[in-house]
Order: structure tokens, then sequence, then C-alpha cells
């Protein structure tokens, strides 16, 4: 055995950008993350397209707290599957999920508009919560949201 094969590390194309090291449209309907992710370069790869195979034991890759806009380190604890960040991730994963079940819930049971449902968000968002969203950015993201339902059940 070659020495210099206990120091290499076993890299394999990144499976949530497939080797691009980009997340495109494409990539995020794989992963059934429609709603939660935009394209960006991939936060799993680093934008290199491949990652460590011991990566994939640590961090899902459809982990959706994984993203590039967050700091360093955070990514660093997220990658080496540190219980904290991992919990965070799934904190903001459950934060994301009900802004989309609220925004749905009264597109479907009253045909809001997204500034309507908005409002109505922001009124009923608890202060304390640990994640929250400024009404403009909320705004813009639930008519995502709207105009993603009606192009796939119309």
């Amino acid at each position: 055995m070659n020495i210099f094969n206990l120091f290499r590390r076993s890299n394999m194309k990144c499976p949530r950008c497939l080797g691009k090291g980009f997340v495109d449209w494409e990539d995020i309907r794989r992963l059934n993350k429609q709603l939660k992710w935009v394209p960006a370069p991939c936060a799993y790869c680093n934008g290199e397209g491949k990652v460590d195979k011991e990566m994939l034991s640590k961090v899902a890759v459809d982990c959706t707290y994984l993203t590039i806009d967050l700091p360093e380190s955070e990514i660093e604890q997220i990658k080496n599957g540190e219980e904290e960040a991992i919990e965070k991730g799934k904190q903001r994963e459950l934060f994301i999920e009900n802004l989309i079940q609220f925004a749905e819930k009264h597109l479907q049971n009253q045909n809001l508009d997204a500034e309507s449902i908005a409002n109505l968000y922001m009124e009923t968002e608890d202060e304390t919560a640990p994640f929250s969203v400024d009404k403009e950015s909320l705004i813009k993201y639930i008519q995502g949201i709207i105009e993603f339902k009606r192009s796939n059940f119309n």
C-alpha cells in the first residue's frame, strides 16, 4: 500500500449539484426543495463539485440550512455534524415549512393575496421566535409560493 493513499481524501462528485458546483432548478426539483431553495453556488461542496465521502454521513445532501450565505464558521459546524448546528437547521426548516403551510392555508381558504397573507403572518408572529423575516421579503416569498402553487395545480 502506498503511504500517500493514507492521506488522500476519498472525494466523489457532489450529490447535491451533481458536480456542477452550482445548484440549479433541476437540482432543486430533484431534491424536492421547491419553495425552499433558489439557484446558487453549491454550499455542500463549496462550489467545487466534489465532496469527501465522509461528509455524506455527517450532513444530509438536502439539508436546507446549509446555504452559502451562512457564516463560514456555521457552515463548518454543519459539515462537521455538530449537533447544535444540525438542530438549528432543523428549526429553520420547521420555520420554513410552517410559513409555507400558513400561506397555502390562507390562499386556499380565503384566496388572499401575498400582502394580505404577509400582514396576517406579521400579526401572529411570535416576537421571541428564533427566525424572522422582514415584511418586504415575506411578501416576495409568499408571492413565490402563490405562483408555484398556481403553476403546479392549474
